[in-house]
């Protein structure tokens, strides 16, 4: 009974995945096609508005506590050890890399993620999904593509909103309060934060976006009948976008540093 167990759990989460991954490719399909129609893009206007316009206060709020504790934290130990006024290159580093991407992507995940999954979970349990394929319109086409673009498109901004706002309450911190001299603090900042790690940054913003717009639309499209159903595929989704988040930034960063070894060598901090 075990054996049978675990394997009839094993086969419906390969079939899960293998759903998933066919949701994905037909969503991509759909947004290749119909990426230079004015009828899509009007579609997207608002999920621009709803996904960007409304996260911009938690992002900005919590970016910028995140950019003041990391500053206060990093002021001491660099302190004693003589490079007070670097302290803005591991600031700044930590923001673009690591915290920047993760920060805006969990943010999202927590208030857009479940937003999505309720709302197509919602449509999903009122049979207005049913009734598009009634009609000959594919679901895919008009309710998660605009969504997923969405998500796509607005957590890189997002994800530099985030960096701007903590650097820059990392930056009062540090020159108002730590009194740490301007013109050497931003020097080595600028010298130290070079493309790649924008770069790095940016890859990581959009593969969060990707995996929150593509797991909040499939969770909505696939959850269970009635209410309960709905609040546990909201719940459902912003735990696999939280550990999926995790486990492709740990890959990026790995990968990313070992291929800048390679390139360029080992890249002190100080």
């Amino acid at each position: 009974m075990i054996i049978t167990s675990i394997g009839r759990k094993t086969l419906g989460s390969v079939e899960a995945f293998g759903r998933f991954w066919s949701f994905g490719l037909r969503t991509m399909r759909w947004m290749f096609t119909g990426l230079f129609r004015w009828r899509n893009w009007q579609l997207l206007m608002p999920q621009l508005y709803e996904v960007g316009n409304r996260s911009l206060p938690v992002i900005a709020i919590t970016g910028t506590f995140v950019g003041m504790v990391l500053a206060v934290q990093a002021y001491d130990q660099l302190n004693a050890a003589g490079f007070a006024n670097r302290m803005g290159v591991l600031l700044n580093l930590t923001l673009v890399q690591e915290l920047g991407p993760v920060l805006a992507a969990v943010m999202l995940a927590g208030r857009v993620g479940g937003a999505l999954t309720a709302e197509l979970g919602t449509m999903n349990v009122t049979e207005q999904i049913d009734a598009l394929r009634a009609m000959g319109s594919d679901p895919i086409r008009h309710l998660v593509v605009p969504r997923f673009l969405a998500c796509l498109i607005l957590c890189p901004i997002l994800t530099l909103f985030a960096d701007f706002c903590g650097s820059m309450a990392g930056s009062w911190i540090a020159v108002s309060l730590k009194d740490i001299p301007y013109e050497p603090y931003s020097y080595y900042t600028m010298d130290a934060v070079t493309k790649w790690d924008l770069g790095v940054g940016f890859i990581k913003s959009v593969v969060f976006g990707w995996v929150i717009g593509m797991v909040a639309c499939y969770k909505g499209f696939t959850c269970r009948a009635g209410a309960e159903g709905v609040g546990r595929a909201c719940t459902e989704a912003f735990v696999a976008i939280f550990i999926t988040i995790l486990i492709v930034d740990f890959f990026i960063s790995s990968f990313s540093a070992g291929l800048y070894k390679v390139l360029y060598g080992f890249k002190s901090l100080v």
